[in-house]
């Protein structure tokens, strides 16, 4: 498979995916919140929230990983991306980790696809340029060490979303 066969791009909700793995953009607790955590909360069920309970949250910049419960995908990844304090806060450094973490909890579980939000883009205030660059670097860097891993795919939760991310993997291939 090409690398344009591996890297795709889904308008609308991460909880329509059928992938091995989509990623939660979570908070601390892990325990639901707004926007793609509240989504994925509601539509994976109360068992996700259970499972989420036991595992004593999650840093910012790691992730951890539960069943994905009544989601067409079979795991959730939930990663806590830095909140935006102007770029000079190691916000970069910790969005990268959210996605490298992601991917070694991907390779570690034996899962071949996984798809991630726009982490920290939303609430958190991230730019969505600089966010989504991140993404597709840390995710074209994945797929060249990782042959294990199929296929990436950037869930958009708008056109201005996917227009960011169409032209950053024009720009790369």
């Amino acid at each position: 498979m090409t690398m344009q066969e591996r890297l795709k791009i889904h308008l609308g909700s991460i909880t329509d995916l059928d992938v091995d793995a989509i990623v939660n953009a979570a908070n601390t607790t892990l325990l639901g919140g707004g926007g793609v955590d509240g989504a994925i909360h509601r539509a994976a069920g109360p068992e996700l929230l259970a499972e989420c309970r036991a595992l004593g949250g999650c840093q910012t910049g790691d992730a951890k990983i539960t069943k994905g419960y009544n989601l067409k995908a079979r795991q959730v990844i939930h990663t806590v991306g830095p909140v935006w304090k102007g770029g000079d806060h190691s916000e970069d450094d910790q969005l990268r980790s959210c996605y490298r973490r992601s991917f070694e909890l991907l390779i570690r579980a034996k899962l071949h696809s996984i798809a991630f939000p726009a982490i920290s883009a939303g609430a958190y205030g991230y730019p969505l340029e600089d966010a989504a660059e991140i993404a597709v670097r840390e995710s074209v860097n994945a797929l060249n060490h990782h042959r294990s891993i199929k296929l990436v795919v950037f869930a958009c939760f708008d056109r201005t979303a996917e227009a960011v991310y169409e032209r950053l993997l024009t720009k790369h291939f």
